[in-house]
């Protein structure tokens, strides 16, 4: 039987995600296989942060490189115990200190929900998320399609902080593009800690190809494409 809060929720998640709602003949998106492009590519821009990386600035207002990649971390853990139906305790979701290593440390917690999502009947479970809404439970393909559009953003945000660029194929930008769009605005937007900011105006982006369509991933969810550390970071 469903949860009974997805009566409540149904607009809710159509309106944040309707890019896994596929109507008759339409392919459907392997969210599992885009979350996994993503995580992997945070990954790889984490991984190229050396000692003396750690205490630089990040887009993520207040955020260092080492308090951005700590929070990624424990959303992983957090997101893989929502996939095993253990996400709605706040103690899954808590920040942990990258002290040693942050990067292995990051890599470790990316190998957790990499594992949980893979699982056979993943797409079968509902997720609970705390963060997103204490009192409700989520369709997988629709959580998970809030962590891919995380870590879309947040490996360009850790990859800002070192001067470096992502690499996303055009089809992981054009599956991020109209969930960014539809992340609803609002008071949500402007309290402390939150994911996004608001919107940001896209500026010359014109969204003809993946290079303008990231820059209108970012501007919809608060960042500056042109967001770089500021000098001496």
């Amino acid at each position: 039987m469903a949860d009974d809060t997805d009566l409540t929720f149904q607009h809710h998640q159509d309106h944040l995600n309707p890019l896994y709602r596929p109507t008759k003949g339409t392919p459907t998106v392997d969210i599992v296989q885009l979350d996994r492009i993503a995580v992997l590519e945070s990954v790889r821009v984490v991984r190229s942060a050396g000692p003396g990386d750690w205490d630089r600035p990040s887009p993520c207002s207040g955020w260092t490189l080492r308090r951005l990649v700590e929070h990624m971390g424990a959303q992983h853990l957090g997101f893989a115990a929502a996939a095993r139906g253990q996400g709605a305790g706040a103690a899954v979701w808590r920040t942990r200190s990258y002290a040693d290593d942050p990067a292995a440390r990051y890599r470790e917690a990316a190998d957790v929900v990499l594992d949980a999502f893979a699982e056979p009947d993943v797409l079968e479970r509902r997720f609970a998320l705390p963060e997103i809404n204490a009192s409700a439970t989520f369709a997988a393909s629709t959580a998970i399609g809030f962590h891919f559009i995380d870590y879309v953003v947040h490996s360009w945000d850790a990859a800002a902080s070192l001067g470096l660029r992502t690499g996303f194929p055009a089809d992981v930008v054009e599956a991020a593009l109209p969930i960014a769009l539809r992340v609803p605005g609002g008071e949500a937007r402007v309290r402390p800690g939150t994911a996004f900011r608001p919107a940001l105006p896209a500026g010359g982006a014109a969204g003809s190809g993946s290079a303008d369509a990231f820059r209108l991933v970012l501007s919809a969810l608060g960042r500056s494409p042109d967001w770089s550390p500021p000098h001496g970071g």
